[in-house]
């Protein structure tokens, strides 16, 4: 792998077609390179996630992978960092991290987050820091506002 500053989306067991077609969009804007679509995670062509992705899901290439800790393995292997967006307790702030690229992030279930086993193979955890009552966002609007930091960062 080259010394570019890489940035790839993995994105595990995410149900909402509609969802992914957002990721496909940001991904566009933000320069992401390749996006994973994981688990059960729904791929293109299917008209929801079109609706959303307004054909950045012709633009991003794509891949699918039904085993994420394989996957994550290999990327290991060619040097990428692997960073998990979701809030544990070593889970650093998203504007306070210095992250080195070629860089993957992981985002998870709508509900379930990230899992587990997933997070012990990351080199590293990330979070957004919340302001509000909730502990969460969307994972599409959390995914966006994730990958416009790391953009802004390599």
């Amino acid at each position: 792998m080259s010394t570019k500053k890489h940035l790839y989306l993995i994105a595990h067991n995410i149900r909402s077609l509609y969802n992914v077609g957002s990721m496909f969009r940001t991904s566009d804007a933000f320069s992401v390179e390749r996006i994973y679509l994981c688990g059960y995670t729904g791929f293109p062509p299917r008209k929801e996630i079109s609706k959303t992705a307004l054909g950045a899901e012709k633009e991003i290439p794509w891949e699918t992978c039904p085993d994420a800790l394989e996957l994550i393995k290999e990327l290991k292997k060619q040097g990428v960092k692997i960073a998990t967006l979701e809030l544990t307790s070593k889970a650093k702030s998203l504007d306070k991290i210095k992250p080195s690229f070629p860089l993957a992030l992981v985002v998870g279930n709508e509900i379930d987050g990230v899992d587990p086993k997933i997070i012990k193979q990351a080199d590293f955890e990330i979070m957004i820091p919340m302001q509000g009552t909730k502990e969460s966002l969307n994972v599409a609007v959390a995914t966006g506002i994730s990958l416009y930091q790391l953009n802004n960062l390599r």
